[in-house]
């Protein structure tokens, strides 16, 4: 019986050093992984030092950024004039109340966090929410649009893409390649400037 105990205890303890000499090269930093995580850590040291983010005292991306908030955001009955281009470069043209909005925009946070059985323990995963409407959406059709028709309240939607192309602009344009453009929902640049 001491013979098979000592035999026992032995085994345990080969085990045991089995068990930390993995650990230990695993978490030495010697695996083909952590190698290349350190070199591209390293890499990326280096790259800053030699070449730092330079500094500006003005930035024309956050004056374009408030330039469409003073455009967009100021009044709730803006007109947004939507001009779409089609394969055979013929225009035409909707009139919304506000802008355009793609289906990939949310009025809520697209994941949420929600507990599950991940094996052994539980734990907090992000997962894909549900849309206000009950369903869940991907953000893989962000080439279609809609929006409110601006003298009729009339839902509009519109895709683009497969060679088709639109132009938005806060104000009808008097410019050559939309002289000949037709009203492709029921408002006409005639019957909102006739309300204004």
């Amino acid at each position: 019986m001491r013979r098979l105990t000592l035999t026992a205890a032995a085994v345990l303890t080969a085990a045991a050093l089995a068990g930390v000499t993995a650990c230990t090269s695993d978490s030495s930093g010697t695996s083909s992984r952590a190698k290349e995580s350190k070199a591209r850590n390293n890499n990326y040291d280096e790259l800053v030092a030699r070449q730092p983010a330079h500094t500006g005292s003005y930035s024309p991306t956050r004056e374009t950024k408030n330039f469409w908030i003073d455009t967009w955001m100021k009044s709730p009955n803006k007109l947004s004039y939507v001009y779409i281009q089609n394969a055979n470069g013929e225009y035409g043209y909707f009139i919304l109340k506000g802008l355009p909005v793609t289906y990939c925009v949310s009025l809520l946070p697209p994941e949420v966090k929600t507990r599950a059985d991940l094996g052994q323990y539980d734990g907090d995963l992000i997962a894909q929410g549900p849309s206000m409407d009950g369903t869940y959406s991907s953000g893989a059709n962000c080439n279609a649009y809609y929006g409110k028709d601006a003298s009729t309240g009339a839902y509009v939607e519109f895709s683009v893409g497969q060679n088709q192309s639109y132009f938005l602009y806060d104000q009808p344009l008097d410019l050559p390649q939309f002289k000949g453009a037709k009203p492709l929902g029921p408002s006409s640049i005639a019957d909102v400037s006739n309300k204004s």
